[in-house]
């Protein structure tokens, strides 16, 4: 998933970003608040970590400015302003959770499932997908028992769909949240459509898969209908 940390402590952003790296999460920095109000105003993000003590910026007013821009992105605020104050102000504007520094890396990678948790519905470690199961946090998908072995791109952009079941995403939208923000001389939207020939066909050799559906002209979603059910 994508990930944009507002940070104006450059040690602190590369540390958080190398350790979130470490966890497949992909991550762009922003140090001031103009440069992450530009950055959220173009592209999709997953998660916001966002720094209040910015330079330039009411770091609250970043928050208000996302969710009327209709960004998606589910803010965590990070900070040693630790007021009841802020805190209140920060979550009534739409903030998803609150984390006052110093904090423990491990820590903010809770928060960051916790809030990913609640955010896509998710009440099972296991996801079922047909015969097949899903265990994202050993990264691991196994049909009828068995392993199926996917390539690191393959299986998050597997488990993004599952995320987001019922729901069509574009493929610039799929491209964005698994391989980053699109740069236009080098995006092609038959990228995505090569990685999921290739996820169908390692799937399908173990069993059918009827719930990840092709929405012609738009993108790809994986869908409870059918005769297998997504649980």
């Amino acid at each position: 998933m994508n990930v944009l940390i507002v940070e104006d402590e450059k040690a602190l952003a590369e540390e958080i970003a190398s350790f979130l790296r470490s966890e497949n999460y992909l991550c762009d920095l922003a140090s001031d608040g103009t440069d992450a109000s530009e950055k959220i105003a173009v592209n999709l993000y997953d998660f916001v970590l966002l720094d209040l003590g910015l330079p330039d910026y009411e770091g609250l007013d970043l928050i208000s400015e996302a969710r009327k821009q209709g960004s998606e992105a589910s803010f965590i605020i990070i900070t040693a302003r630790g007021s009841v104050e802020d805190k209140v102000k920060g979550l009534d504007l739409g903030a998803d959770d609150y984390l006052a520094k110093p904090f423990a890396l491990p820590e903010l990678l809770s928060r960051i499932n916790a809030v990913a948790r609640r955010k896509f519905r998710i009440t099972d470690p296991v996801i079922t997908l047909g015969r097949f199961e899903m265990e994202p946090r050993s990264r691991r998908l196994t049909c009828n028992g068995s392993d199926v072995e996917l390539t690191r791109r393959e299986f998050d952009l597997l488990h993004y769909l599952v995320l987001n079941r019922e729901r069509v995403l574009a493929r610039h939208q799929l491209y964005e949240h698994i391989w980053g923000n699109i740069l236009d001389d080098q995006y092609d939207s038959n990228f995505i459509d090569v990685h999921i020939k290739n996820l169908r066909k390692k799937l399908n050799a173990h069993a059918e898969t009827p719930w990840l559906e092709t929405v012609r002209g738009v993108g790809y979603r994986v869908t409870a209908g059918g005769p297998e059910k997504v649980h």
